[in-house]
């Protein structure tokens, strides 16, 4: 018998992530509500893909992979995750990451945040209330909480965590934000779709959650990102976006 598609797709960006997909996979189809995987896989040369490709004989109609020939950027990888979510029919849209630094207990909460409690837009934040992340250096912890100041400093948008990436998208938000007129495709990205959508109108509401670094595989962090990030929001404030 022919499971039902969910109206929720969870997208799992991956780059050298097999020692995580496995478990984020399994982990996501564990929970009480059901809910759809894509997986985007940058051409990771660890074999993530053929890890994922053997778990789709298992979740049939339930996990699917997208493969790109080469590493475009995170921005990039979500933008083809949102388009294929879109022409799938999908309602809601969820970002997540492989590593568990996002925890899928929370997955019900960002899609009750939107189906139930009215926002177009949820955020998983990591700074609603207090500080929450789990084995960060103090250093990062600063760099990502300042980040966050800095950018609703600079934009006036009322978010509290503008560079988080666990966010569940409505699919009329996406629709209307022009997807092929995003310019970041790194940390600046996140930054950048939160302000369009606010500056559409929609609803962000954020939902506290505990944020835990990986414990397996390589952080694709780095000081390039992060300048991507500060130096955009100048830009975006200067500028403005096209919507």
């Amino acid at each position: 018998m022919k499971i039902m598609r969910s109206d929720t797709i969870v997208i799992i960006p991956t780059y050298n992530e097999k020692e995580n997909i496995e478990a984020i996979i399994r982990a996501t189809f564990d929970q009480e509500k059901a809910f759809d995987v894509l997986v985007v896989d940058d051409n990771s040369p660890d074999g993530t893909a053929s890890i994922v490709e053997e778990l789709q004989k298992e979740f049939v109609d339930r996990l699917y992979i997208e493969n790109r020939k080469e590493k475009n950027g995170l921005g990039t990888a979500y933008i083809h995750g949102f388009k294929w979510s879109l022409n799938k029919g999908y309602d809601y849209i969820i970002e997540m990451d492989a590593d568990f630094s996002h925890n899928p207990k929370d997955l019900i909460r960002l899609y009750n945040a939107c189906a139930i409690e009215g926002g177009d837009v949820s955020v998983g934040s990591r700074y609603s209330v207090g500080v929450n992340v789990v084995n960060w250096p103090m250093n990062r912890v600063l760099l990502s909480y300042f980040a966050s100041k800095y950018v609703r400093f600079i934009t006036g948008i009322p978010v509290h965590d503008t560079t988080a990436g666990f966010v569940c998208w409505q699919r009329n938000v996406l629709e209307t934000i022009q997807l092929d007129k995003v310019k970041f495709v790194g940390y600046a990205f996140q930054i950048e779709m939160k302000y369009k959508a606010w500056k559409h109108k929609f609803k962000i509401k954020e939902v506290s959650v505990i944020f835990t670094d990986r414990t397996r595989g390589e952080s694709k962090m780095s000081g390039g990102i992060v300048y991507e990030a500060l130096s955009g929001v100048i830009k975006m404030r200067l500028n403005g976006l096209p919507k």
